[in-house]
């Protein structure tokens, strides 16, 4: 069934989804040039020293939530 009419070699639409050809999210054409990287979400904060002092230093945000540095 076709839903646009269209010259003959040039379809918009995708058969097997009923999608654009646009349409589509990440692919290979993205993923192929340079692998994705996944870096940790590191903050800059004062924290609290074994001997008492502070101390500002980066932090990741997963060590703050899992209580391994102490916030001033």
């Amino acid at each position: 069934m076709l839903r646009h009419r269209q010259e003959a070699g040039q379809s918009s639409i995708i058969n097997r989804k009923g999608q654009s050809k646009k349409s589509g999210g990440i692919g290979t054409h993205i993923t192929s040039i340079t692998p994705r990287k996944f870096r940790p979400n590191l903050q800059r904060i004062r924290i609290k020293m074994a001997n008492g002092g502070t101390k500002r230093v980066w932090v990741s945000v997963k060590a703050i939530k899992a209580g391994l540095v102490e916030k001033t």
